[in-house]
């Protein structure tokens, strides 16, 4: 095996970790109606048509999954049927329902209706997943008392309710739960121009003076996730403010991204690093995740629900059925990286 070539140092890789200031700005940065929503448009308006649909029947809505990576709008598309249908919305998680008791008391106070949102739906149980079967089916639920010659069983009534369902792995969905959801959706990533509709939404919320140029080129870095743009816009936001005098240019935001470790093809430190990790160290591949995260000292789970779809979607990473695969993209775009860009941000630390 070649030895490898030298490499230039990386930028030390942030977890890109919310604050609660970011938590509360995600949420004023939500749209508040379908009118305000930027993107997924063959989702939205097949989400309009069934809501409508319902309203008329007097039914509530049918069941739904939402699936796709991370920061794509699952959650909002949630709060965005709850205000269309006027129902109160209860959220949880997956990991939060740690048994099937838990969700008695959530389900019980449903009134006619409202929505029941669990993201992360993939990581339930299976105790807990079986749990939600005739509750979804019959808006009824089983629990069982006391253990032995005593256990009886004890049969809850449910008003109708929607459960809406988001996960960022459908395939660890098991086939029973996911046949009980009526409306199946995936959503994609985001174009550069819807990109640049919500950047521009966002800098007027905020109040910031965002040229058209500049919000171009955050949203051709912000990986096609609306998360992403809104998390580079507010970074560029203080750079500005503390370097630029508050004005956001093309010039600014780029020097601004440069600064946070972003190159121009979007990709960030641990980006880089699994793409020079494959070709530097494993021939281009194909190489396991395992092993790959092994030697990038990192969880598989983070490669594969982070780094993986948005390597996948632009063409940088193939999978194989040996392993993972840098594609020719990939080699030219390690290949293109430049010094300056480094340099900028050593000089911002």
């Amino acid at each position: 095996m070649a030895k490898p070539k030298a490499r230039l140092p990386e930028p030390p890789i942030v977890p890109a970790v919310e604050n609660d200031e970011d938590r509360v700005l995600n949420l004023s940065l939500r749209p508040k109606r379908f009118e305000e929503f930027v993107g997924q448009a063959q989702v939205v308006e097949n989400l309009r048509v069934a809501i409508q649909a319902a309203k008329r029947r007097e039914e509530p809505l049918e069941h739904l999954l939402l699936a796709g990576p991370p920061g794509l709008g699952k959650t909002s598309l949630a709060h965005l049927i709850a205000h269309e249908t006027g129902a109160k919305i209860t959220a949880t998680s997956g990991p939060a329902i740690g048994r099937a008791g838990d969700l008695i008391g959530v389900l019980t106070n449903l009134e006619t209706g409202d929505i029941l949102f669990i993201d992360e739906i993939h990581r339930l149980s299976k105790i807990v997943e079986e749990f939600l079967y005739p509750a979804m089916e019959n808006y009824e639920i089983d629990f069982v008392i006391d253990k032995g010659p005593y256990a009886k069983t004890i049969k809850f009534h449910l008003k109708p309710f929607t459960l809406i369902g988001a996960t960022t792995r459908a395939g660890l969905l098991s086939n029973p739960l996911r046949s009980r959801f009526g409306m199946v959706y995936h959503l994609d990533f985001y174009t550069p121009d819807d990109l640049v509709e919500i950047i521009k939404r966002s800098a007027v919320i905020l109040g910031i003076a965002l040229e058209a140029e500049a919000a171009r080129t955050i949203a051709e870095r912000a990986r096609g996730t609306p998360r992403v743009a809104n998390r580079l816009l507010r970074r560029v936001r203080d750079y500005a403010q503390v370097k630029a005098g508050g004005r956001i240019t093309k010039e600014v935001a780029s020097a601004a991204l440069a600064a946070q470790g972003v190159d121009h093809f979007g990709l960030d430190g641990i980006d880089r690093k699994v793409l020079r990790m494959i070709i530097d160290f494993y021939g281009g591949g194909p190489v396991g995740i395992e092993a790959l995260a092994a030697a990038l000292n990192e969880e598989p789970d983070t490669i594969v629900d982070v780094v993986e779809p948005y390597l996948l979607s632009v063409g940088l990473l193939k999978r194989t059925a040996r392993g993972r695969k840098a594609t020719r993209l990939a080699y030219q775009h390690v290949a293109s990286l430049k010094q300056p860009d480094l340099e900028l941000f050593a000089a911002s630390k």
